[in-house]
């Protein structure tokens, strides 16, 4: 079955769309040491069916590449006002070093719904959240669209930039400031470089310059400034894309002093995350990254990421646990993952609809206890056995020939060790591997039959 197109707010603006999210960085912004990331996010599958939800996700990270849906990859708060959804949410770490999350009001993808308000929480550790109300940002005929925050440390007080449609007729970042998040100043135009832009997404106070990076036609585009007054960003940029992207997101590495990344949501399949590297935020030159090198959660959405410690991480985890199933990734075809397809196995790109054909829970061997089982998310009396060499999708029939033909060794990945590989029960000189994305079992001797039995196991 053809999954229907997603609506797009593309096609309402004549452009692309979406919304942004980022690492906010200043010398007077409170902030716990940086070990680990939080990422923020709803999510939408592309038939908008099984695995869309227009509330609150979050997932953990401790490279800020590959990323742990927290709560099963539920939402872990839901707006009770407005269009009772969100979309394109937002962390703050504020100045007290207790967080505040916003987001815009819009349930679904009804691009011409006026929400001249967004959605804020109250958290002092993301595992409870507290204070929810609307906040309203002004009185136009229109949206607030894909709101974030930073501290101002000039005005004292925060900034919140949102886009909206205000008398030029075209998207611009509009800025209001705040002390406390339930009452705010009149709005004023943030960036208006006289063409649609959406998606603003802030890096402040990195060697002396302030960083804005935002949505332009299809592409992530970014401006900067010395201040942080309206009016102040001039674009320095060329435009760098996936196909129709949006949703920049700024992420500083923890492990290296130069190292930024830069996260975009593409469209084009709905919801695919790609990353891009700098050694130097100031060149406004980016590099693309390979897709083994990170792994977005399972159908999520304009994402946002803040920094948090190892603690916070811990009890993040011990309050919303690990996910109870697995993903897993190709190693020489990244952008693929296992699935079952009318139950053959096989490789398929993500975004997979629906998600849970691609969803594993790995049980302990059902022939051998120390092997390992892969028993399927949504047909759970279903099991990836071989037959005839080739993997497919069947009911356990409790006998010994089913459980040895679904029982497989998870070894050191042939490509890679870091990765995996599965080695069969019955035929221990045979692996899972891929040829031509159908999944069978074969023996293992070139380079590239190494790469087609190499996966990386992740959610």
């Amino acid at each position: 079955m053809t999954p229907r197109p997603l609506p797009s707010r593309r096609l309402f603006l004549g452009m692309a769309a979406a919304t942004p999210l980022a690492l906010t960085l200043g010398t007077g912004t409170a902030q716990a040491a940086t070990s680990a990331y939080v990422m923020c996010y709803f999510t939408e599958s592309t038939s908008l069916g099984e695995g869309t939800d227009y509330g609150l996700h979050l997932a953990v990270s401790q490279d800020s590449l590959n990323w742990m849906p927290l709560n099963q990859n539920n939402p872990l708060v839901t707006p009770t006002e407005g269009d009772l959804g969100l979309r394109d949410p937002f962390i703050l770490r504020k100045q007290d070093g207790t967080f505040v999350v916003i987001a815009t009001d819009l349930k679904g993808t009804d691009w011409t719904y006026v929400s001249q308000y967004i959605h804020v929480w109250y958290s002092t550790d993301l595992r409870t959240f507290t204070g929810y109300h609307r906040l309203k940002l002004h009185d136009m005929n229109t949206h607030a669209w894909a709101p974030e925050a930073f501290w101002d440390a000039g005005r004292g007080q925060y900034a919140v930039i949102y886009s909206a449609v205000n008398d030029s007729g075209h998207n611009v970042i509009m800025v209001n400031y705040t002390s406390d998040f339930l009452t705010a100043s009149a709005p004023q135009v943030f960036f208006d470089p006289g063409y649609d832009v959406i998606d603003g997404d802030m890096a402040v106070g990195v060697n002396g310059y302030n960083y804005l990076y935002f949505k332009k036609d299809q592409t992530l585009v970014g401006a900067k400034s010395t201040s942080l007054d309206p009016g102040s960003f001039t674009e320095f940029t060329t435009g760098v894309a996936h196909g129709g992207t949006e949703a920049p997101t700024l992420v500083k590495s923890a492990t290296s002093s130069t190292t930024w990344y830069l996260w975009g949501d593409t469209y084009t399949p709905n919801g695919v995350f790609y990353a891009w590297q700098s050694g130097d935020l100031a060149s406004g030159s980016w590099a693309a990254l390979d897709q083994k090198t990170y792994t977005q959660p399972l159908n999520s959405k304009h994402c946002g990421i803040t920094t948090i410690s190892s603690s916070e991480y811990a009890n993040l985890v011990a309050k919303w646990g690990t996910p109870t199933w697995n993903r897993l990734k190709s190693y020489n075809y990244p952008a693929r993952y296992v699935r079952h397809s009318n139950f053959v196995g096989r490789i398929d790109e993500y975004p997979i609809d629906p998600p849970s054909d691609s969803q594993w829970t790995l049980v302990p061997g059902l022939a051998d206890s120390s092997g390992v089982s892969f028993q399927s998310v949504n047909y759970p009396t279903r099991y990836l056995r071989h037959y005839d060499y080739q993997l497919q999708l069947d009911v356990n029939d409790g006998t010994s020939t089913f459980a040895a033909d679904a029982t497989f060794y998870r070894t050191a990945g042939l490509a890679d060790a870091s990765w995996a590989s599965f080695r069969s029960y019955n035929y221990p000189t045979r692996y899972i591997r891929h040829s031509d994305f159908v999944l069978r079992i074969d023996p293992i001797s070139s380079t590239t039959d190494q790469q087609d039995a190499t996966f990386r196991v992740g959610y």
